[in-house]
Protein backbone atom coordinates (compact mmCIF):
# COMPACT_ATOMS: atom_id res chain seq x y z
CA UNK A 1 0.00 0.00 0.00
CA UNK A 2 2.52 2.52 0.97
CA UNK A 3 4.09 2.21 -2.73
CA UNK A 4 0.91 2.97 -3.91
CA UNK A 5 0.88 6.35 -1.90
CA UNK A 6 3.81 7.09 -3.11
CA UNK A 7 3.05 6.78 -6.52
CA UNK A 8 -0.44 8.72 -5.79
CA UNK A 9 1.90 11.52 -4.14
CA UNK A 10 3.74 11.62 -7.23
CA UNK A 11 1.08 11.47 -9.62
CA UNK A 12 -0.31 14.59 -7.69
CA UNK A 13 2.57 17.05 -7.52
CA UNK A 14 3.20 16.21 -11.39
CA UNK A 15 -0.76 17.43 -11.62
CA UNK A 16 -0.18 20.29 -9.35
CA UNK A 17 3.21 21.24 -11.20
CA UNK A 18 1.11 20.85 -14.68
CA UNK A 19 -1.67 23.03 -13.64
CA UNK A 20 0.46 25.66 -12.19
CA UNK A 21 2.98 25.26 -15.56
CA UNK A 22 6.06 25.24 -14.09
CA UNK A 23 8.52 22.21 -14.43
CA UNK A 24 9.60 20.22 -11.47
CA UNK A 25 13.23 20.09 -11.36
CA UNK A 26 13.80 16.60 -9.56
CA UNK A 27 12.98 13.07 -9.82
CA UNK A 28 10.08 12.36 -7.74
CA UNK A 29 10.03 9.06 -5.48
CA UNK A 30 10.07 8.28 -2.29
CA UNK A 31 13.45 9.92 -1.12
CA UNK A 32 12.23 13.56 -2.40
CA UNK A 33 12.16 16.57 -0.21
CA UNK A 34 8.72 18.22 -0.22
CA UNK A 35 8.41 20.67 2.25
CA UNK A 36 11.78 21.84 5.21
CA UNK A 37 15.09 22.42 4.05
CA UNK A 38 15.28 21.94 0.61
CA UNK A 39 12.28 21.15 0.35
CA UNK A 40 10.43 21.96 -2.99
CA UNK A 41 7.21 22.84 -1.91
CA UNK A 42 6.49 26.59 0.23
CA UNK A 43 3.52 26.52 2.69
CA UNK A 44 1.15 27.43 0.07
CA UNK A 45 2.09 24.04 -2.20
CA UNK A 46 2.26 22.27 0.12
CA UNK A 47 -1.15 23.05 1.70
CA UNK A 48 -2.53 22.66 -1.97
CA UNK A 49 -1.04 19.04 -2.02
CA UNK A 50 -2.13 17.80 1.15
CA UNK A 51 -5.74 19.03 -0.06
CA UNK A 52 -5.69 16.96 -3.35
CA UNK A 53 -4.05 14.00 -1.63
CA UNK A 54 -6.66 13.80 0.57
CA UNK A 55 -9.45 13.79 -2.15
CA UNK A 56 -7.47 11.59 -4.14
CA UNK A 57 -6.89 9.19 -1.02
CA UNK A 58 -10.94 9.47 -0.68
CA UNK A 59 -11.41 8.34 -4.10
CA UNK A 60 -9.05 5.25 -4.15
CA UNK A 61 -9.20 3.83 -0.73
CA UNK A 62 -12.61 5.10 0.00
CA UNK A 63 -11.59 5.90 3.20
CA UNK A 64 -11.18 9.81 4.60
CA UNK A 65 -8.49 10.65 5.54
CA UNK A 66 -7.11 14.44 7.21
CA UNK A 67 -3.24 14.57 7.13
CA UNK A 68 -2.89 17.59 8.25
CA UNK A 69 -4.17 17.00 11.87
CA UNK A 70 -3.26 17.71 15.14
CA UNK A 71 -0.91 14.21 15.21
CA UNK A 72 0.89 14.96 12.24
CA UNK A 73 1.48 18.60 13.58
CA UNK A 74 3.11 17.44 17.04
CA UNK A 75 5.16 14.68 15.64
CA UNK A 76 9.19 15.40 16.41
CA UNK A 77 9.91 13.67 12.75
CA UNK A 78 7.28 15.64 10.13
CA UNK A 79 5.49 13.21 7.93
CA UNK A 80 6.12 16.41 5.00
CA UNK A 81 9.97 15.53 5.04
CA UNK A 82 9.64 13.24 2.07
CA UNK A 83 7.10 11.75 -0.43
CA UNK A 84 8.20 8.44 1.73
CA UNK A 85 7.08 10.26 4.93
CA UNK A 86 4.23 11.11 3.78
CA UNK A 87 3.32 7.85 2.25
CA UNK A 88 4.03 5.93 5.33
CA UNK A 89 1.99 8.52 7.43
CA UNK A 90 -1.06 8.15 5.15
CA UNK A 91 -0.58 4.44 5.03
CA UNK A 92 -1.17 4.62 9.39
CA UNK A 93 -3.75 6.90 9.34
CA UNK A 94 -5.79 4.54 6.44
CA UNK A 95 -4.87 1.41 8.65
CA UNK A 96 -6.25 3.27 11.95
CA UNK A 97 -9.55 4.40 10.27
CA UNK A 98 -9.97 0.92 8.72
CA UNK A 99 -8.77 -0.97 12.30
CA UNK A 100 -6.06 -2.50 11.27
CA UNK A 101 -3.91 -0.22 13.39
Amino acid sequence: MENDLVSLIVETLEELQEQEDTTILVALDAETSLFGRKGMLDSLGLVTLIVALEQKIEDKFGTPVALADEKALSQLKSPFRTIGSLAEYAVGLLQEANGDG
